[in-house]
């Protein structure tokens, strides 16, 4: 009889696993993730139809995501990620719990949201004031300042490029990133937040960070810091993750 543990060897044993549930048009997650995540940690993804034509009240949006966290949990995930920043900041503090409580009552593994990553990663960073970079509509990048701010977080200076989704997301190259958070520079600010998950701001990161010697914060990056943490028990030794900026070390 094969044991479990020899299943898992035939095609690469993992130690832990992520779950990751995401816009149906996110196309830059997964492969970021695979990049950066150690390679005996495991990524699983479920795609959801939740944002532009897809966007839904909170209550039917509990119902898909309640549905793909018991898909992730069939996979035994060990964290399972409501991964999108608007989404996650979008019904505020409130919203967030419930989508958070929907995923541990339908998978039983730890849950966390885009919006819990950054908030964590700001606080290591020791970010209160910050320049919020998208590529957004202004009404989004608009909820998640006022997400923020109920948390204490100041935004003093914010960009929506208005880029058309999800293919201008995709399409804008990380030497475009470095050109809009160079020409909105702020001193009074501790910090600078890339927002959302679909774009190659990650590739940014450590550039920015020489640049302005003050920390970068990207939703992919601080979403793989804080997952780690949660599945550090497995992993025993933090892994050291080279190219993600000053995050990782905090």
């Amino acid at each position: 009889m094969t044991s479990p543990l020899s299943i898992e060897s035939s095609t690469g044993y993992a130690r832990a696993r992520v779950g990751l549930i995401i816009p149906s048009s996110n196309r830059l997650s997964e492969p970021q993730f695979r990049r950066f995540l150690p390679a005996d940690v495991a990524v699983h993804v479920t795609r959801l139809r939740m944002t532009g034509k897809h966007s839904k009240p909170l209550g039917p949006l509990l119902v898909d995501v309640a549905q793909a966290a018991g898909a992730l949990g069939d996979a035994k995930c060990d964290v399972i990620v409501f991964h999108c920043t608007a989404n996650s900041m979008e019904h505020g503090l409130e919203g967030e719990r419930k989508i958070l409580d929907a995923i541990v009552a339908a998978s039983g593994a730890q849950a966390l949201s885009t919006a819990q990553a950054v908030v964590e990663a700001f606080r290591a960073s020791n970010i209160k004031k910050l320049v919020m970079i998208s590529p957004y509509v202004q009404s989004h990048n608009d909820h998640e300042k006022d997400y923020l701010a109920a948390l204490g977080f100041e935004t003093v200076h914010d960009v929506a490029l208005k880029l058309p989704p999800s293919d201008g997301y995709l399409a804008f190259p990380p030497a475009q990133w470095i050109e809009v958070a160079r020409a909105n520079a702020r001193a009074e600010a501790d910090g600078y937040f890339l927002s959302c998950t679909n774009t190659t701001q990650i590739d940014v990161i450590c550039a920015l960070e020489t640049a302005f010697n003050k920390p970068v914060v990207n939703s992919n990056q601080a979403t793989i810091w804080a997952a780690l943490k949660r599945i550090s028990g497995k992993l025993g030794v933090a892994p050291s993750i080279p190219g993600l900026g000053g995050l990782m070390l905090r």
